[in-house]
């Protein structure tokens, strides 16, 4: 609601302070509108850091798997190459 100054003079103490209370509730739920926002903003980007740091430590992780993976390669082809032909001994 557009009030002019001239509007203003011409209204009642009491008109003028129910004005004043509607304007400071509506500021009041604009607050928290902005401070539910803002903790809703500030959720995501938690969100958006902890699955960068996931996505990180999954790439990682495949890293490990992988030297894992090559030096189990590896020594299952040195005990090949020590033992030609006899197969594993404890079988």
């Amino acid at each position: 609601m557009s009030v002019t100054d001239k509007e203003l003079k011409k209204l009642k103490r009491a008109d003028l302070l129910e004005m004043l209370l509607d304007v400071t509730k509506e500021a009041e739920e604009l607050k928290a509108k902005l401070a539910e926002a803002e903790a809703k903003l500030a959720q995501r980007d938690i969100a958006i850091n902890t699955s960068g740091s996931v996505a990180e430590a999954a790439l990682k992780l495949n890293g490990v798997f992988e030297a894992a993976q090559k030096a189990a390669d590896q020594y299952l082809e040195n005990v090949m190459h020590k033992a030609p032909g006899e197969g594993c001994q404890g079988e």
